[in-house]
């Protein structure tokens, strides 16, 4: 056979961590309260170095010290932030909070307000200045052991969870991530359901994480207005409850909502947001959804897995 004809039939690379599996192919359970629909917010809390890194862009990059860009994302840590919290608040409404640990050195005070509130820290890196694709086995494990033990020692908690700067992985994440103790990952966004990881280190769960739904690909980058955003988040809650009630095999599904505070914590955005929200929260006071986090997810996944070994006989 030639060579160039056996490469087209060769079996392309495939990741190994999972296996295809069709959403028509259902689950047994529900979330708690005999729901069918997950929903968290995923609180993009970050900090940028000053004068060098990367850093998303409302106008023109310039050279650095670029002090319009920089300008921009700061006002999510000194303003936006404070007000999406006020938001979260007035709907009782927990958060996943995905941080930068550079935060305990420029704003702890941001911090210690969303640990006061109750929500699930989340390891997002030291800064988004910088990818974590871009280091070796060794810095890498060291990223993430850092991050851990700095979380636990400022703010009393272990990260259970995971998602890297720029969504940015090398080969080795997923195995590096159950070593260090990590026990899900947001990076992975290929499905609606939590799907299992294998790793060299035992298992790791995908927990579903938007890049559709998601302020910073839509408002940035497709140059969405907010009134728009809003609506696509009404769009997808009410589809995917929809979906996850439909016909005689009800599903377990997860909707996240990725929010960056320098975007939606805008005052004219954050109008838009507390409209979508307001949607949500009413679903949840009638009992038709589980507003949850991404940890909280992890968790009951594995008292299923538990439960299901249990009754298997497994020891």
């Amino acid at each position: 056979m030639p060579e160039a004809l056996h490469r087209a039939r060769a079996p392309i690379a495939t990741h190994g961590r999972f296996a295809y599996r069709p959403i028509t192919d259902t689950d047994g359970f529900r979330w708690p309260g005999d729901t069918g629909l997950a929903v968290y917010l995923g609180f993009n809390i970050e900090h940028f170095a000053f004068g060098e890194g990367l850093g998303a862009a409302l106008g023109p990059v310039s050279p650095q010290p670029d002090v319009l860009n920089y300008s921009w994302r700061e006002y999510g840590n000194r303003v936006g932030a404070w007000r999406c919290l006020e938001l979260f608040d007035d709907l009782a409404m927990p958060a996943g909070t995905l941080i930068n640990t550079a935060l305990y050195d420029h704003c702890p005070e941001l911090i210690a307000a969303c640990v006061a509130r109750g929500d699930e820290l989340i390891g997002h890196g030291h800064t988004n200045a910088h990818r974590q694709s871009e280091l070796d086995e060794q810095g890498e494990r060291e990223l993430l052991l850092h991050c851990r033990e700095r979380i636990a020692a400022e703010s009393g908690v272990l990260p259970a969870g995971w998602l890297s700067p720029w969504i940015s992985e090398s080969h080795l994440t997923p195995d590096l991530l159950a070593q260090t103790g990590y026990r899900y990952t947001l990076n992975w966004c290929h499905d609606d359901r939590p799907v299992r990881m294998a790793t060299r280190n035992g298992p790791l769960w995908a927990i579903p994480y938007p890049q559709e739904l998601n302020d910073l690909p839509m408002l940035v980058g497709r140059q969405m207005d907010a009134y728009a955003f809003a609506d696509m988040i009404v769009d997808q809650f009410d589809e995917m409850l929809e979906q996850a009630n439909r016909g005689a095999a009800p599903q377990a599904l997860v909707m996240g909502i990725a929010l960056h505070p320098y975007l939606v914590g805008q005052p004219y955005r954050l109008r838009h947001l507390r409209r979508a929200l307001q949607h949500i929260e009413a679903a949840c006071r009638k009992g038709d959804i589980w507003m949850t986090t991404p940890g909280a997810i992890a968790q009951h996944m594995d008292e299923i897995e538990r439960n299901a070994d249990t009754s298997q006989g497994t020891p």
